[in-house]
């Protein structure tokens, strides 16, 4: 019996202490570390809610500013529905943080399925824009090669 109380003691100690060592340091805790060479991730933009398509576009930037991602990351911005207002020429409210991420790097894609639907040509959208045949395909296929889905 005495046996027992020390393993339970010792049990309890060994599954115990650690957590609390943990929440005493609060600068113990730096984020994930990146371990490895690239990283990808695609956003998926679907709404013309002005607010979302700012804070999608400013997430985007955030992460490419991550000490930990710099130089390692991918990002796609996938473009359908609503959202195709991002892309606009004749209503430019992005477009300046549109091309500020496309020249660093960023693919900016939009939904030829919308585009068909909506009749919407590409010569409304900006110059820098490509084009996918579905965003619901391209966020199936990026998501089958291992790339970070995002949806703001």
């Amino acid at each position: 019996m005495k046996n027992f109380i020390y393993l339970f003691i010792l049990a309890f100690l060994i599954a115990v202490v650690p957590v609390m060592a943990q929440t005493n340091d609060p600068n113990a805790f730096h984020g994930a570390q990146p371990t490895k060479d690239r990283y990808r991730a695609v956003y998926q933009l679907n709404t013309a809610d002005t607010s979302i398509i700012r804070h999608a576009l400013a997430n985007i930037q955030n992460a490419l500013n991550d000490p930990r991602l710099k130089g390692k990351l991918d990002v796609e911005l996938v473009v359908y529905g609503g959202a195709v207002a991002t892309y606009r020429k004749d209503k430019p409210y992005f477009e300046k943080e549109v091309a500020s991420l496309q020249k660093q790097g960023v693919i900016m894609a939009m939904c030829e399925n919308t585009m068909r639907m909506r009749k919407i040509s590409r010569d409304e959208l900006f110059p820098i824009i490509s084009y996918v045949p579905t965003a619901n395909g391209e966020l199936i296929i990026r998501e089958q090669e291992g790339w970070a889905i995002i949806r703001p």
